[in-house]
């Protein structure tokens, strides 16, 4: 009985030998084979985002995540006072805590938790660097592996947060250049798939397969990092002094490559946990406001163009004017002036600027307006930009008919109000706004396609009178001489205009700017700078936006190697004198 027994055991082991051996042979291998696979993706390289003169703005650290399987690592053994210990999984989290230099107490909670469950793969440490994972892989610890991963560096700081954005702990973007050129920078993940020992070792014969990764592109911006370092800088110092909500600050060429934008406060995009909510935005593109006197350059270039005007037109500009129920008057009381078109716009008359500008209907104010670029966006696509605020002129208020031809009633923001100063410093063409200048790999780019053409929005003859009539604005007569750079010849407005703020709904300080090119006869660059609600000192553009232009401009011409230019051209008579009071 007992032999009959035990060939009847022995048959049924001989029988499930036959089927696993060969009947099933297959599918119990592969279903083998898929319990030691184990794959991980492999992370695409970022590409990098360097400055025009290819200096990184954005790059790409590689690092390493390690990685755990606890039911392995729970028999890590060493030697300990001269004598072999498992020390397990306590041991394992000290030492690969003082390898990392981290506290152990989360990675061994890590393992523990792993233990309980079963789980063979827990992070243990993120984005730690090749040295310090060679450190850890030199203790030799059983289940202990890793994976690669990046991290995203920004050696400028501060300075160009705003504009290039953050990637968050799950690699995505947050806004700025690094969502704006996604597509190109991200790449294409890879995949490696290893066979693994149940001791966590890889095993080295085993069917390993790699999907290499696609690393992503480079991204070339038109931005002067050394302008843009000193412009972030100065806009800092001019914020704190006017003691200002926020300040901002674009730079850019005649052709409209951006060369700087600016925004203060800013925050730290290697540390984006810190950031203040308020902080994240590029506000030269997501802020609109009204701009106040330099948008009356658009009212002049109508004016000239249209024939109902010229630099020499006498306006004769009372104390106040009444209109639509409403009495205006200028930022100084005066009494009546005999100003010419020239002196209106020097001197930042509304009064003037009114009656020289209700010469035209509504209708063309309005359509000007819109070849300069108000209501729009600039097509560069930026995350958040706005489009300001330009409401059709047949909702007009009787009040707004008015008040649009001085900047008010109307909202613009840092990248349109710069774009139309460049249009006039362009000869009265307007040129696409451009951020991003080529995209390819290591220093070969290749320019991005682009529809967007340019625009003829007033003649040259034209253009060449506004640029004159803005060099009055810099003149002893007019309100902007802070913004004179010796040797060069300046053409810029100021502006000051009340502010309004969306979260009180009402108007709460005032908004100082300047803006303008140099040199005036041959620009090379436009700067425009504003602040938000100066509250110490004056509150007027001419005394706390100018000089800070000054000074940008300043190092920009000589940064760009910009020859002197000389002195200001002779600026047109800015007042007339009356017909009754001339001499015989």
């Amino acid at each position: 009985m007992l032999l009959v027994a035990t060939l009847f055991i022995f048959s049924l082991f001989a029988a499930q030998l036959l089927r696993i051996q060969g009947f099933d042979a297959q599918s119990v291998s592969a279903q083998a084979l898929k319990s030691r696979l184990h794959t991980s993706s492999v992370p695409a390289q970022r590409g990098s985002i360097v400055d025009a003169n290819g200096t990184v703005l954005a790059a790409s650290l590689d690092r390493v995540n390690i990685v755990g399987d606890a039911t392995a690592t729970v028999v890590y053994k060493k030697r300990v006072d001269g004598q072999v210990r498992t020390v397990g999984l306590a041991g394992a989290a000290t030492d690969i805590a003082n390898a990392v230099g981290v506290q152990p107490q989360p990675i061994l909670t890590a393992l523990q938790q792993a233990e309980k469950k079963g789980s063979q793969f827990t992070y243990l440490a993120k984005n730690v660097t090749p040295a310090q994972w060679k450190a850890v892989q030199d203790l030799q610890i059983p289940g202990i592996s890793s994976e690669a991963s990046s991290e995203r560096d920004y050696p400028q700081g501060t300075s160009l947060a705003p504009l290039l954005g953050w990637i968050d702990a799950s690699g995505q973007p947050g806004g700025g250049v690094e969502q704006l050129e996604q597509k190109a920078l991200n790449g294409k993940p890879g995949k490696h798939v290893y066979e693994q020992a149940p001791d966590g070792t890889t095993i080295a014969s085993g069917d390993n397969k790699d999907t290499p990764a696609v690393d992503g592109k480079n991204v070339q911006l038109t931005i002067d990092n050394d302008l843009q370092w000193y412009s972030q800088n100065a806009l800092a110092e001019a914020v704190k002094k006017a003691g200002a909500l926020s300040g901002e600050i674009v730079v850019m060429d005649p052709k409209q490559n951006l060369k700087a934008v600016a925004s203060y406060p800013s925050f730290d995009n290697n540390n984006i946990a810190s950031a203040g909510s308020s902080d994240l935005q590029s506000r030269p593109f997501t802020d609109a406001y009204e701009p106040g006197s330099t948008g009356k350059i658009i009212t002049m270039s109508a004016l000239l163009q249209e024939g109902k005007a010229t630099p020499a037109s006498p306006v004769v500009v009372p104390p106040t004017l009444t209109r639509a129920g409403t009495t205006f008057h200028d930022a100084e009381v005066h009494g009546t002036e005999n100003l010419t078109l020239a002196g209106v716009l020097a001197q930042s008359s509304n009064i003037g600027t009114m009656l020289a500008g209700s010469k035209l209907p509504s209708s063309t104010i309005y359509e000007y307006m819109q070849k300069f670029g108000l209501g729009q966006t600039s097509g560069i696509g930026f995350p958040g930009e706005s489009d300001g605020v330009l409401t059709p002129f047949q909702k007009w208020s009787d009040t707004q008919k008015y008040t649009v031809l001085f900047g008010q009633g109307v909202a613009a923001t840092g990248i349109q109000e710069a774009s139309i100063f460049a249009t006039i410093a362009n000869g009265g063409v307007k040129e696409p706004t451009k951020l991003v200048s080529g995209i390819g790999t290591g220093n070969d780019f290749t320019k991005p396609a682009d529809d967007r053409s340019s625009q003829r929005v007033v003649s040259s003859s034209v253009a060449t009178q506004i640029t004159k009539m803005m060099e009055g604005v810099v003149s002893g007569d007019g309100t902007a001489k802070a913004a004179l750079v010796p040797g060069y010849s300046i053409a810029g407005k100021t502006g000051t205009a009340n502010r309004y703020d969306p979260k009180l709904g009402r108007y709460d300080g005032y908004t100082a700017s300047f803006i303008g090119f140099a040199p005036a006869s041959n620009p090379r660059y436009i700067v425009a700078v504003t602040l938000q609600r100066p509250t110490k000192g004056s509150i007027y553009g001419g005394d706390v936006a100018a000089p800070v232009f000054s000074q940008v401009m300043s190092y920009a011409l000589k940064n760009g190697g910009v020859p002197p230019s000389g002195k200001q051209a002779t600026p047109y008579p800015l007042t007339f004198q009356p017909e009754k009071s001339r001499k015989p």
